[in-house]
């Protein structure tokens, strides 16, 4: 499905890129391992250690396109941790801005933004954490070759991450040999299974590409298969008495889910389906919602549909403006390598505008990458309006895999911590009272369920 931008879209997003720098001619691209050590971030508390990288990663030289990474090494015994990559969705949603510096990663942006404080259940501490902003135009990722932003899809993203990955793989060659998984949350759903699926390919031809040591992958409230997602969705608002029986009712009737181009009665009863939502937070939908500006968290469709990710809740819903607040400072931006003139935003509107959708179902890659062997988890926070446990939970069940486990209760600390399904070459849980970001909203739960994954080892299910 193509995108609805259009071409004064497109045209105001290069010239937003060039204004604020982001259309790069000055970095040095190409750095060492040394020279993206981080010496000490701003606000960056004196204990415990943490030994960390940033930089940039060149992906096409043609082009002058690179991407920004944000990396971790593990806590403990780094030489003998798997090397986990984490990707946020969008599309143009920011790694660092997320998953990084609010969900998992050993450092939290604090309230106001004007420093940091240490996240005690940092997934750092089972495996060494690697971000990146991808793609281009996202965070501080950069292309000299402005074409290169009309050309946004799937196939590209999945491009640009593997030459990534081979890349930084050069510039880190102590982590060649690990474990390697990949994990992802929201439109992540499409570049973790797309990536892995790459990794998975390219490991077969020795003679052209180099091995990565690809292990598994895991995926959060993941956007998987357009007609599920948007079919629970719909349920979803409706079963949690968001919209009226009404209005659940009368979709139902005019909206088919399995086609691209939703009809003009679809599109004006989706409108309203997210009208509704707009006074609560859609991706967390008991949290509060963030009264520090007026950004609603839904937005009208168009004619070609809408697949929007923009600015997840949780427990303090305004943190994607601290990290923006943060990562815009000049100190920060040069302590962490990044072009000092570029404006950070947490989410690209533009990229998401620019971004083709055409993509509508990644369930062939996992029945492909099951056969395959890989370690395949995925889990949904049950308090997630915009891609709900009820639509991924169609997408697994329309995979028809032989049921190794039944559906069953697991605990965290005595407590239920959510509902886990095992079938043979994957495995779905829930996490209960967590939304669109686990990890954000129930920290401690998305601890033991990243252990448990990286491990090898089962969640508790029992008391």
């Amino acid at each position: 499905m193509a995108s609805g931008a259009g071409v004064m879209t497109l045209v105001l997003f290069i010239l937003c890129l060039i204004t604020h720098g982001s259309l790069v001619t000055g970095i040095k691209a190409e750095s060492s391992q040394e020279n993206d050590r981080i010496i000490n971030l701003p606000g960056q508390p004196s204990s415990p250690p943490i030994t960390q990288f940033s930089g940039y990663i060149t992906v096409n030289k043609a082009h002058g396109r690179a991407l920004f990474y944000w990396f971790f090494e593990a806590q403990s015994q780094p030489s003998n941790k798997p090397l986990l990559l984490w990707l946020n969705g969008g599309p143009g949603c920011s790694s660092i801005g997320y998953g990084a510096a609010v969900e998992l990663g050993p450092l939290r942006v604090s309230k106001n933004g004007d420093g940091l404080h240490f996240n005690d259940f940092a997934w750092n501490k089972e495996a060494n954490l690697l971000f990146v902003e991808s793609p281009v135009g996202v965070g501080f990722s950069y292309t000299n070759t402005s074409s290169d932003l009309t050309k946004l899809n799937d196939g590209f993203v999945a491009e640009d991450a593997y030459n990534f990955l081979v890349n930084w793989l050069k510039r880190f060659p102590q982590y060649k040999t690990h474990d390697f998984f990949i994990s992802g949350e929201s439109y992540a759903g499409h570049y973790v299974p797309q990536l892995a699926e790459l990794v998975y390919d390219r490991n077969k031809d020795r003679t052209k590409y180099p091995l990565i040591n690809l292990k598994g992958f895991i995926v959060g409230n993941p956007e998987t298969n357009d007609y599920y997602d948007y079919k629970g969705f719909l349920e979803y608002a409706w079963s949690h008495a968001v919209i009226s029986d009404q209005l659940y009712y009368k979709s139902k009737q005019v909206c088919d889910f399995k086609v691209d181009d939703w009809s003009s009665e679809c599109i004006t009863n989706m409108n309203k389906v997210f009208a509704d939502y707009r006074e609560i937070d859609i991706y967390n939908i008991y949290a509060p919602s963030c009264l520090l500006n007026a950004t609603s968290s839904s937005a009208e469709l168009n004619g070609n549909g809408f697949r929007r990710m923009r600015v997840p809740g949780g427990y303090d819903p305004c943190f994607s403006i601290y990290a923006a607040e943060y990562f815009n400072r000049p100190d920060v931006k040069l302590a962490l390598h990044a072009a000092t003139h570029t404006e950070w935003e947490v989410c690209n509107d533009s990229v998401f505008h620019a971004y083709h959708y055409t993509v509508f179902s990644i369930l062939p890659i996992y029945t492909k990458l099951i056969k395959a062997g890989l370690r395949i988890w995925v889990y949904s926070g049950d308090a997630d309006g915009r891609v709900p446990a009820i639509g991924t939970r169609y997408c697994v069940e329309a995979l028809a895999l032989p049921l190794k486990a039944p559906w069953r209760s697991w605990y965290h600390h005595h407590q239920v911590g959510g509902r886990i399904v095992e079938y043979e070459g994957l495995t779905f849980l829930t996490v209960r009272g967590a939304g669109h970001l686990v990890p954000l909203n129930k920290p401690s739960q998305a601890f033991a369920l990243i252990h448990s994954f990286l491990t090898g080892t089962q969640l508790p299910t029992h008391k």
